[in-house]
């Protein structure tokens, strides 16, 4: 049984739940979201058009290579502290443990087969997870470019990190950290929380979209907007297949990409990514 089938939970008890998903929300991404608001308020009240303005994801954090290396695991490590939060609240007794995260041995769904996995249902999530990257990544990228050019978005540079041994496999890690943050927190832990809440399908599928566009907020109005529609997609998927590998599998392909094909893009395309 899957999160999206557990009832919900008497009244009584719903309002130390709210408290629950409202101390959850406060050390992840709806401070995230409120920063990020701020943020674009700071943006346009600047001189500077938002469009030629830049936001930077992955930035030093030290002027010394180790002590930069040590910075970034270490953000990396308390970045995850959430997720290990989550997991501790719908951690179950019985296997499989993580379930209401959409982890572990799955339950028949109405996943659609792919040929060739035989018994290894993480092959073919997984193989969803590159067919939601494709989906999302190609238009993205095109919406990116088009919000960049009609002035509702910064310039979004995902690195400014030195090119040291330790980058590339840095930004890897980064990657699965944000993928592995938001789908466990804004999808799956919200969705089980919402669920036992008793709000309907529809409500918590928008309400994660709009959490999930609010923190990328301080991109622009077009990092908002492309989320929002990555959060309808990703909601709906999550909704359909109850599986968090899919979409950690898709943000972390995509994330990858965007972070270490920066250099390279901006290499072969400075006009347009610059």
């Amino acid at each position: 049984m899957t999160s999206q089938h557990r009832d919900p939970v008497p009244l009584a008890q719903r309002p130390r739940l709210r408290w629950e998903l409202g101390i959850v929300l406060a050390l992840s991404f709806g401070y995230s979201g409120v920063r990020a608001i701020i943020t674009i308020f700071e943006r346009l009240a600047q001189d500077t058009a938002l469009a030629n303005q830049t936001a930077t994801i992955n930035r030093p954090m030290s002027g010394q290579q180790y002590f930069d290396l040590a910075y970034q695991l270490l953000g990396i490590i308390g970045g995850l502290a959430p997720v290990a939060l989550v997991a501790f609240l719908l951690w179950r007794a019985r296997k499989p443990h993580l379930a209401d995260l959409g982890l572990g041995s799955p339950t028949p769904t109405s996943f659609a087969p792919i040929r060739g996995t035989g018994g290894w249902p993480w092959l073919r999530e997984t193989g969803h997870g590159f067919l939601l990257a494709a989906a999302i990544g190609i238009p993205g990228l095109a919406f990116y470019l088009f919000a960049k050019w009609i002035g509702i978005n910064t310039t979004v540079v995902p690195t400014t990190l030195d090119a040291f041994w330790w980058t590339v496999p840095i930004l890897i890690l980064q990657a699965l950290r944000a993928a592995l943050s938001e789908e466990l927190i804004v999808v799956a832990y919200l969705f089980d929380r919402l669920k036992r809440l008793g709000v309907g399908k529809w409500a918590t599928i928008v309400s994660s979209a709009l959490l999930r566009g609010s923190y990328h907020l301080y991109q622009g109005f077009g990092g908002f907007i492309g989320n929002v529609v990555m959060g309808l997609v990703f909601g709906w998927a999550y909704q359909r297949w109850g599986r968090s590998l899919p979409l950690i599998v898709a943000h972390w392909l995509l994330d990858i990409v965007s972070f270490a094909g920066y250099p390279l893009a901006l290499a072969l395309w400075p006009t347009l990514f610059g």
